[in-house]
């Protein structure tokens, strides 16, 4: 088995049965100021014990072990092509050892082959910079969280919604109540405003990669951010939808150029299930350090 394998198949593992740090600290936060006694402080409690018996027994955290992401910040000359066969074999091992579950189904037949391999699974996204370094992060997005993103159009007339920054916090806020419990909340928001129908989406899933304790560099879209997180918390949601003060653990966004006709503004969610995990990689391809 070659190094790269290797790294990969932990890169799985770990994501797929760890929390990464900043996000056990958001639901230890939550969990401090929940209401004893409620269904909320309830739901987070359960949830604290899935993921304390998840990391003991190495095994994922949620039976829906999701899309499976990759993103690879690789320097000019890196053998990309080798790189994805090795994420493929590297998915399939991993299905095969009990780190994923066999989630992915054939969209036209509708058959399950237990590899988690197929079209588009796993998709591998690539980058290159002029560093030397080898970085591969991880996104494993359950289905549930997918089923609830959403992505509108402005102007939107029935929620007063212009092409402005307002108008932008109406339609955040309102796919938040329309999720409500659905989506295994509390849960995170990756935004993109602007682009088109698909480089929105991309980008806004592209936000899941930064952590939850980080301030956006753009003041504007920082105080949106915290504006958002802050309202929606006040809704009373809450976690799984039944009440409290933990709707949302974090709101991530960015902003895409976009052509004048078009004003979309995309919305993903992540579950409290947050898996995301990175490597940097040595130059015999092993695990050489984390970066979540």
């Amino acid at each position: 088995m070659s190094a790269l394998l290797e790294s990969l198949i932990e890169l799985i593992r770990r994501a797929s049965a760890e929390l990464p740090d900043d996000v056990n600290a958001a639901l230890v936060r939550s969990l401090e100021q929940e209401k004893k006694g409620t269904i909320a402080e309830s739901a987070l409690k359960i949830i604290e014990r899935n993921i304390e018996l998840a990391k003991r027994k190495s095994q994922p955290i949620c039976q829906d072990t999701g899309s499976v992401i990759f993103y690879v910040d690789c320097p000019v000359g890196f053998d990309q092509i080798e790189c994805e066969a090795t994420a493929r074999e590297a998915v399939k091992e991993a299905t095969r050892k009990g780190f994923l579950r066999q989630n992915s189904v054939d969209s036209i037949t509708g058959k399950n082959d237990g590899t988690n391999l197929g079209p588009g699974a796993p998709t591998v996204h690539f980058h290159q910079h002029r560093e030397s370094t080898i970085e591969i992060r991880l996104i494993l997005k359950g289905g549930g969280c997918e089923n609830v993103g959403a992505q509108y159009s402005l102007p939107a007339e029935s929620l007063h919604a212009n092409r402005d920054l307002d108008g932008c916090r109406r339609v955040i806020l309102d796919a938040v109540l329309q999720a409500q419990g659905r989506g295994c909340g509390p849960g995170i928001l990756g935004v993109c405003i602007g682009g088109d129908r698909a480089t929105g989406y991309e980008f806004s899933k592209q936000q899941f990669l930064r952590k939850l304790d980080d301030r956006n560099p753009d003041p504007k879209l920082d105080a949106l951010e915290q504006d958002i997180l802050k309202t929606a918390n006040e809704l009373g949601i809450g976690p799984m939808g039944f009440g409290g003060k933990t709707t949302l653990l974090g709101v991530k966004i960015c902003a895409a150029n976009r052509v004048p006709a078009s004003f979309f503004v995309s919305i993903s969610y992540m579950c409290w299930a947050y898996r995301r995990q990175g490597v940097v990689l040595t130059a015999g391809q092993t695990i050489g350090s984390w970066l979540y």
